[in-house]
């Protein structure tokens, strides 16, 4: 991988921070040190969900910057800083920390489709990234739903307005992401995401070696050597046949993802919860109700954490057989304003009875929030005399874990 030249190798965060501790029992921050060893030539990129980091709740300025600060010096290159809401007051903290650590800053537009969304609406994000400060932007297409004219028009516009290197992320999900890229690429986008063959399409990325055949000889010849890249598919290729049971149901393309527009990660989470309830029939309900809640939560874009918590109320809003019987704590945060701006205004029905008579949050959220990491650190060193827990040499690595998981986080630490 190190010898093929890519631009950059995301490998770390997202959501591959909580299966390390969850499932795997690895040290995340153990992981990326032995990443950074075994490939030292090439950029290594990671996502960032802006105040949440990789956890699940906003974090005050200082765990953000913390955080930021001990994740370069463990050899991340590139962060990749996204905010479901594309609220960029919930990016800004992020953004500022990375560059101010030497690492590369990408903002992210988190892309949708809605009566909320129209071109300027990306346009406009462009431009509040760029105030804030960026290296980059990258066009974050979670749900696969970003259509090839769109993107040529979107890509075409964004660079025809600002001095700003542009990058296309699309899932493979819905059929349409290799058309998208070429089209994308047409229209001046500086890069794109695939994943090697073997690892490719479904739930994930167009292949890299069709694009690489594409391109080859054009004036957008990538220059990457495909026999290179026919040893890397065929180790993971072996490599998948032991994750089988672990595979999504996804055969092809799912073209109700159109409508529904749920991203691929999301979809393999639906399937197994309803699975999980004896409900796996109900799945076409489920897709059903989701954009009637996210149009009631204010057309919010779908992507971690926002698609978990209009997955499960929509989820909940079928298995109760009444809408809203039960509203999940999460959904009634995005009611009252905790997760930041809403593309357009909340249902209000729902936003009253959530609010019991209170006033929503309308600035930055963690601008409530007091520094929490003197207090974290204090908390992890005591629970770890308590549990006779060796913390890392790096103690500060082993706090962000349990302040982005404290369960899991501390139950790791005790079986490490």
């Amino acid at each position: 991988l190190d010898d093929v030249g890519y631009g950059s190798l995301e490998c770390w965060g997202g959501a591959t921070f909580d299966a390390c501790i969850r499932f795997l029992g690895e040290d995340p921050w153990l992981r990326l040190r032995e990443l950074k060893k075994a490939m030292p030539k090439t950029p290594l990129q990671m996502l960032l969900r802006g105040q949440n980091l990789l956890g699940y709740r906003h974090y005050a300025d200082d765990v953000v910057e913390r955080f930021v600060e001990r994740a370069v010096k463990n050899g991340m290159d590139v962060f990749r800083v996204f905010d479901a809401m594309n609220d960029p007051r919930n990016m800004k903290a992020a953004l500022q920390a990375v560059r101010s650590h030497g690492a590369h800053a990408q903002g992210t537009l988190s892309y949708t489709t809605s009566p909320a969304h129209t071109l300027q609406t990306w346009l406009d994000l462009t431009e509040q990234l760029l105030e804030t400060g960026v290296d980059s932007i990258a066009i974050k297409d979670m749900s696969g739903i970003l259509t090839p004219m769109a993107a040529y028009e979107l890509v075409s516009e964004i660079k025809k307005r600002f001095e700003v290197r542009l990058h296309l992320h699309c899932h493979a999900t819905t059929g349409m992401a290799e058309m998208t890229l070429l089209k994308a690429i047409e229209a001046g986008v500086d890069g794109v995401d695939t994943a090697i063959s073997s690892m490719s399409a479904t739930y994930g990325h167009p292949a890299t070696e069709a694009l690489v055949a594409t391109l080859a000889g054009t004036e957008h010849d990538t220059g990457l050597d495909i026999l290179k890249l026919e040893n890397i598919a065929a180790y993971f290729r072996e490599v998948r046949k032991k994750y089988h049971a672990f595979e999504g149901q996804l055969k092809g393309y799912d073209s109700r993802i159109l409508v529904a527009q749920v991203p691929g990660g999301m979809l393999t989470n639906l399937e197994s919860q309803l699975k999980q309830q004896n409900a796996a029939d109900k799945l076409d309900q489920v897709l059903a109700e989701i954009p009637r809640v996210r149009e009631d939560l204010g057309f919010i874009p779908l992507v971690t954490p926002t698609s978990q918590i209009v997955g499960t109320q929509a989820v909940l809003n079928v298995l109760t057989g009444e809408r809203y019987k039960t509203i999940a704590k999460e959904t009634a945060g995005i009611l009252k304003g905790e997760y930041g701006h809403t593309p357009v205004p909340v249902n209000a029905a729902l936003q009253a009875r959530v609010l019991e008579g209170g006033a929503p949050v309308t600035c930055r959220p963690a601008d409530l929030l007091k520094p929490e990491l003197a207090e974290l650190e204090a908390d992890v060193r005591r629970q770890a005399q308590e549990k006779g827990i060796t913390l890392a040499g790096n103690a500060i690595d082993d706090v962000l874990t349990v302040a982005l998981f404290p369960q899991i986080g501390l139950k790791f630490l005790e079986n490490r």
